[in-house]
């Protein structure tokens, strides 16, 4: 049974940095592709990003942009989103989701089966 795992969320004041991992378990794929998504209360999910199998390969949000990096090693576990400045805007439940034996693109409207429980983020000003 695949799972995926998310941590690092947590309170932070407006303009400080925060740093999530994503790591799967239960699968066999040398190459799969990680999604970064987030939902505030009251709103749409937002696809914040994603990496592809090898880490060359990201996509961002315009929201996010110059702000936020997704990162890997070696294709491999875990996947990190690293948030900097981060505005209150940028609250929300953030989720991790992976798609396994697929090395195509992360741009958005790819297809992501496995998800994470999600960790909340919060931004005071």
């Amino acid at each position: 049974q695949v799972h995926v795992v998310e941590s690092g969320g947590g309170s932070v004041q407006a303009g400080d940095s925060l740093r999530l991992s994503c790591a799967t378990s239960g699968h066999t794929s040398g190459n799969y592709a990680m999604g970064w998504f987030r939902q505030a209360p009251g709103k749409e999910r937002e696809y914040v990003g994603g990496i592809n199998w090898s880490g060359h390969i990201t996509y961002y949000a315009d929201s996010v942009k110059g702000r936020f990096t997704i990162s890997r090693n070696n294709a491999k576990d875990p996947v990190y989103l690293q948030m900097n400045n981060l505005k209150p805007e940028d609250t929300a439940v953030y989720y991790c989701a992976a798609r396994l034996y697929y090395n195509g693109s992360v741009s958005p409207g790819t297809r992501y089966d496995y998800w994470g429980q999600g960790t909340q983020v919060t931004v005071s000003s």
